[in-house]
């Protein structure tokens, strides 16, 4: 009798498991896509994008390339369609459900199945799902996604909310990622298409959700003290000093990247001592392998909410589709031990309170008052809750920073994003007197590497502020703030005119890695009063000169890499430069090298500035770069010989001395 109970239990439990089983099936092949209606259709990838696959068919040049940003601002103004056709199985057919899933549709999107209108699509960051059961056959099903111009619809939207205005872009009324519409450092590339995985899941008893457990016990201490109000990380029960960067796409066109690209881009940040990332609230909620990539290699995620620089519609539709997308995001990602903070928003609050919107656009005073309303709901109120419905265990912040860099609480209270430096034309050294808490935003600008300004350039462009180097530098007044820097720090200003492009690059990246070197000593030598310092920014979506401390192509370290690697450091504690480049009293160094298999020996006769070592054709990074050589001190830089793929090595050397006094 009791074998009889077990094998009745065991069958139970074999059905009950069976019952709950999904199967599942990607629909990945045999997509193609069009500009609407226009009857000709071309090979499509998903999961992938318009750009990416007009590249792939020839039909636009590289928008990476030259000017050609500007020849491709016609796509965002098209409609386009994307189909596949499908079959399924018996077994997937005799089940009770069949769902069809997208987990991300980029942006706004009618989706037909053998058709029939069956979802309107309406935000990058959310999963679809709709039951199919009773739409597919057998054989030959037709998935058919209409995309409508993001770029329109906000227009149309904002255009239609007149005399209401909310300030800087009508990207705002659009749940998708905000830098598509172009940044300071990105092109404007705003696309659209099946940006993450589309599959049937079918089952017969929906599978339970599996039970969340908290992966990491973190804290954010925010206590009154004798200088203001703390701000700092205390994970599982010990004070951490964050040192890190903000992490923006790291391809303007995000589903390029891969799991190696991600590995490359984080290697990069864990090589440079870093322990944190912020993950920018004005790019996308990244993909499961970057999270899985920070639980491995010890990286803790400061999360943004997507929101950047502009206010928020406040009608229900829109709260209630960014509650599904919080919902959803935060669910997908809870699991992961690498992220430490929930943020609303990147500089929202700041920039209503700080930018002069209200004088810049003439918003009327009950405008201003509603959409300081609207954003405090949102960010103060209700997304909070929403995060607490699903994730109870991290803490939250509405916005960085708490404060503006010209107000005197940012110093003293929250987090902070210093931009005296750069915006502000101050020296590196005003951090003696105004570093913050924990400073979340700073940086300094500088050209990418040579070899990228070789890719994207023809030689007729390689003189300095070129239409084309213009175009590939988003920072308002870039080049005229980036001489203020040189002019400061490197070299007398009635030279840099006469520079060519290559020095010019070189030494932009030479201010940069004296700029990040100094200020993060100077945030640092403030423990505990500051107890983190993320520098803006890791990385580039696209070649541009920016402040992004690594190149776009082949993930390639800038100078400042090494600076900030060496300055992260916690195993020695390096001394600040107290002599400007400019003033110190260099002469010919007389460079010498030798190769020894993947060695580099180095000498000079006198002091050498920031040598640069080039390696023609390397693709990886050496052991160290931009450094200093004392006279007759032998230096040894090491190389993976694996990057040059069995090419002889070419050495070329720089150092300042041949750009400021040859």
């Amino acid at each position: 009798m009791n074998k009889l109970k077990i094998i009745i239990v065991l069958y139970l439990l074999f059905a009950i498991n069976a019952d709950a089983q999904t199967l599942k099936q990607k629909l990945t092949t045999n997509w193609v896509f069009q500009e609407q209606d226009d009857a000709k259709w071309y090979p499509a990838k998903v999961p992938g994008e318009v750009h990416v696959d007009l590249l792939n068919n020839k039909l636009i040049p590289d928008p990476f390339y030259r000017d050609n940003e500007k020849k491709v601002q016609w796509v965002e103004k098209e409609n386009w369609d994307y189909k596949t056709n499908f079959d399924i199985s018996a077994q997937t057919l005799a089940s009770n459900h069949i769902d069809l899933v997208f987990d991300g549709l980029d942006t706004y999107a009618d989706v037909y199945l053998n058709g029939k209108l069956i979802l309107k699509a309406d935000n990058m960051f959310r999963q679809w799902t709709v039951d199919v059961k009773r739409l597919v056959k057998p054989k030959g099903n037709q998935l058919l996604v209409r995309f409508y111009s993001a770029q329109n619809k906000v227009d149309a939207i904002a255009k239609a909310d007149l005399p209401f205005f909310i300030p800087d872009n009508p990207r705002a009324y659009v749940r998708k990622a905000q830098f598509h519409f172009g940044w300071d450092w990105g092109p404007k590339l705003t696309g659209v298409g099946i940006w993450k995985e589309v599959r049937l899941e079918s089952y017969n008893t929906k599978p339970a959700e599996k039970p969340f457990v908290v992966p990491i016990n973190v804290e954010l201490v925010q206590q009154p003290d004798k200088d203001g109000k703390s701000f700092y990380f205390k994970i599982d029960g010990k004070p951490v000093y964050m040192k890190g960067a903000n992490y923006i796409p790291s391809d303007a066109f995000v589903t390029r990247m891969t799991k190696n690209d991600y590995r490359k881009m984080l290697m990069m940040a864990k090589d440079a001592n870093m322990n944190m990332l912020r993950v920018w609230g004005g790019g996308i909620y990244e993909a499961d392998e970057f999270y899985d990539l920070c639980d491995s290699l010890g990286i803790h995620v400061w999360q943004d909410f997507m929101f950047a620089g502009t206010m928020v519609p406040g009608d229900k539709a829109f709260f209630a589709n960014v509650k599904e997308e919080v919902k959803y995001q935060v669910k997908r990602l809870r699991h992961h031990k690498s992220i430490v903070l929930w943020c609303g928003n990147n500089e929202i609050d700041e920039a209503f309170n700080r930018w002069g919107w209200q004088n810049q656009y003439r918003i009327k005073p009950k405008d201003s008052v509603k959409l300081w309303d609207d954003y405090t709901r949102l960010f103060r109120d209700s997304i909070p809750k929403w995060v607490k419905e699903v994730d109870n265990s991290r803490p939250y912040i509405s916005t960085s920073p708490k404060y503006g860099w010209g107000v005197k609480n940012s110093f003293t209270e929250g987090d902070s994003h210093y931009w005296g430096v750069w915006w502000g034309n101050e020296d590196f050294e005003v951090f003696e007197n105004k570093t913050g808490r924990f400073v979340s935003e700073y940086g300094m600008l500088a050209m990418p590497n040579y070899s990228s300004v070789l890719a994207y350039t023809q030689p007729q462009d390689r003189y300095l502020f070129s239409k084309v180097l213009n175009d590939h530098q988003k920072a308002g007044n870039g080049f005229a703030k980036l001489n203020v820097y040189l002019q400061n720090y490197m070299i007398d200003s009635a030279r840099i005119n006469k520079l060519s492009v290559e020095d010019y690059t070189y030494l932009t990246q030479c201010v940069q890695y004296y700029g990040f070197k100094n200020m993060i000593l100077i945030h640092r030598n403030k423990a505990p009063y500051n107890m983190g310092t993320l520098l803006w920014q890791l990385n580039d979506c696209w070649p541009v000169a920016s402040w992004s401390i690594t190149d776009y192509y082949d993930r390639a370290p800038k100078a400042a890499w090494y600076a900030v690697k060496e300055a992260y450091r916690d195993d020695i504690k390096l001394e600040r430069d107290m002599i400007k480049p400019k003033d110190l009293k260099l002469v010919n160094p007389k460079i010498t090298y030798q190769v020894k298999g993947n060695q580099i020996i180095l000498k000079s006769s006198s002091l050498a500035k920031y040598v640069f070592v080039d390696i023609a054709g390397y693709k990886g990074k050496l052991s160290d770069n931009y450094f200093d050589l004392e006279a007759w001190k032998e230096k040894v830089i090491t190389f993976d010989q694996k990057e040059l793929n069995g090419k002889s090595v070419m050495v070329k050397l720089k150092s300042l001395w041949d750009v400021v006094k040859n």
